[in-house]
């Protein structure tokens, strides 16, 4: 019966101030709708530098006698060399996976990325390689320094620092300015709901210090605009979820076609985007409506 009550006072309310609740609800909307878009492009971008530091590789070349060095003593490296290094990469917890690179399969690899370069070759000048994976591309440098001072057998080490420095700062930046983004927005969101329902909790004052005098709970008092900011954050997310598959299938193959990126880069599914922007909805507008009656109940 009570329950009954809180959600008919609660009708009325939102009839009594229609253009207060439309005014939160497109606060809501425009809130959610932004939010939601931060949420599918800070998972894509996410996922594409997840996806760039899946590329990073710590190579180690083995000597060959085709590229004589002095500490390799002008020979191919033996194969209880190559086992030991192998055994020492696959022994740290930083690595994901070891491959062994022969010297045929880097002839292969070489033939087919630049065959200008060994068409006219009469032996196999390449060394023997192991490539490294690591379980995080933040965990790179930290292999390349396990590696020293070089075991014997090898040559030299490679893992493209500049390049790896600078995809890892920007897998950084990106993370850190979509939290703070979506932060800034939901702070905002939740400020001017409140705002907008401090205007039709304002025109009711009367009637809330009617209420406390003669008894009435500050939850009894509290729970029809808790109600009507429910309404309010269910319609803005839904219109926003809305929008956000209008967007989907009209703009967004068309911004896709432009960007190079692997098939395992994906933005969040817009199915679980859409449960988040509800989820959010609805708690901004309780808790809008919540924290500004607190100023009101105080009688």
């Amino acid at each position: 019966m009570r329950l009954r009550f809180l959600f008919s006072e609660a009708l009325r309310s939102v009839r009594a101030s229609l253009s207060t609740t439309l005014a939160a609800t497109m606060t809501v909307l425009i809130g959610m709708f932004l939010v939601g878009l931060l949420i599918a492009f800070g998972t894509f971008a996410s996922s594409w530098s997840k996806h760039e530091k899946g590329k990073l590789l710590e190579k180690v070349y083995f000597c060959a006698a085709a590229t004589p060095n002095p500490r390799c003593k002008t020979r191919d490296a033996t194969a209880k060399q190559i086992n030991a290094v192998r055994a020492k990469l696959e022994a740290n917890p930083l690595v994901k996976d070891v491959k062994f690179v022969s010297k045929a399969d880097a002839l292969k690899q070489m033939r087919k990325r630049a065959p200008e370069l060994v068409r006219a070759l009469v032996a196999n000048p390449l060394p023997a390689s192991e490539e490294v994976e690591p379980l995080k591309g933040e965990y790179i440098p930290r292999i390349d320094r396990s590696l020293r001072p070089l075991p014997a057998g090898v040559d030299k080490t490679a893992y493209g620092k500049k390049t790896a420095s600078r995809i890892l700062h920007l897998a950084r930046v990106i993370e850190t300015i979509f939290l703070v983004a979506i932060i800034v927005l939901l702070v905002a969101s939740t400020l001017l709901i409140a705002n907008t329902i401090r205007l039709s909790i304002f025109a009711r004052r009367r009637e809330i210090e009617v209420m406390k005098l003669v008894g009435a709970s500050n939850w009894f008092v509290r729970g029809p605009f808790m109600i009507e900011g429910l309404i309010c954050g269910l319609f803005g997310s839904i219109a926003a979820v809305v929008l956000l598959v209008l967007g989907k299938e009209i703009a967004l193959p068309s911004i896709l076609g432009h960007i190079d990126a692997g098939a395992d880069v994906a933005a969040i599914p817009l199915s679980v985007n859409a449960l988040i922007l509800l989820a959010i909805g609805l708690i901004l507008g309780a808790a809008g409506s919540g924290l500004t009656m607190r100023r009101f109940l105080r009688v």
